[in-house]
């Protein structure tokens, strides 16, 4: 069986995600499998969080970067792409300058996404089987520049996008009104000391669950766990993470952010563990993908 292939780009603050996903249809459904996955460290969003737009230098790495996208893209025969830019890009004056920029030089069309835009193409990839039984879940997705909830009650699905992101928190560019606005929408919702299951996604959580879970069939991390991290690896230096964990370098410097960034949230809502399927923004745009080539075949 010949599987069809689809492309997602997702430019973050902290980096730049590729993914090739092949997509069997079996009988009993479509068949997620990823292919080819790469990570290019382009740190955006400290330009964009601290002068407001994207330096000319990291364009041009921007610019280099799509078209690396788009000759591996020609060579693979997909099915279609999708390109969404979040945070930084929506902070940034020139981004949709920037956007126009790489459409004519490269050829890719980037779409710069709203929060709740955002918040919905990540949550709206398939929940794992262990999470259909719950009654509620808040999905909690932490990047660079922003952090996404969704809550699933019943029927129901409330989003929300805060302002809160690991390069934002390390470059001190937080408000405080974002922290209170987080802790109002949790009340507004009956989560705030609620206990409720938070299935937890971003690049940071998932590295902390695949060092800190205490067997492979584990598919949570409890909140002692991730505590026990915190405190073991705030005090070492940006060498030692990066030596002690065989951290990459642009995550060395933003994991102890992501840690603190759910453990308040955890605080807030007294959550015991964290659910890690280990999925994010470029696995919902491959399914959305995936149902728009459905539709058009309809």
């Amino acid at each position: 069986m010949k599987p069809l292939k689809f492309a997602s780009i997702d430019i973050g603050s902290n980096a730049i995600r590729f993914l090739l996903s092949y997509v069997f249809e079996l009988e009993t459904g479509p068949f997620f499998r990823k292919g080819i996955l790469l990570r290019v460290p382009l740190r955006l969003g400290e330009d964009a969080f601290k002068l407001g737009r994207i330096s000319i230098e990291k364009e041009k790495q921007m610019v280099e970067t799509m078209l690396s996208f788009k000759h591996l893209m020609a060579s693979q025969e997909i099915v279609s792409y999708k390109a969404l830019a979040t945070s930084a890009m929506r902070d940034a004056i020139n981004g949709p300058l920037i956007v126009d920029h790489i459409s004519k030089k490269c050829g890719i069309n980037i779409e710069i996404i709203s929060g709740d835009q955002e918040a919905d193409v990540i949550s709206g990839e398939k929940l794992p089987d262990f999470a259909k039984d719950l009654n509620r879940l808040l999905y909690v997705d932490v990047g660079g520049g922003s952090t996404e909830m969704t809550y699933h009650v019943g029927d129901e699905i409330h989003r929300e996008s805060f302002n809160i992101g690991t390069i934002r928190y390390m470059i001190d560019q937080v408000e405080k009104s974002e922290w209170k606005r987080m802790k109002s929408w949790l009340k507004k919702h009956d989560l705030h000391k609620s206990q409720v299951p938070i299935l937890g996604s971003g690049g940071n959580i998932n590295k902390i669950f695949k060092m800190k879970r205490r067997r492979s069939s584990d598919m949570h991390i409890s909140t002692k766990s991730l505590m026990e991290f915190y405190e073991e690896t705030k005090p070492l230096s940006y060498t030692d993470k990066i030596v002690t964990y065989n951290l990459n370098p642009d995550r060395a410097d933003v994991i102890i952010p992501a840690a603190e960034i759910f453990l308040h949230i955890t605080d807030l809502t007294e959550t015991k563990r964290i659910y890690v399927p280990k999925t994010g923004l470029s696995d919902g745009i491959v399914r959305s993908l995936y149902e728009e080539y459905l539709a058009s075949k309809n």
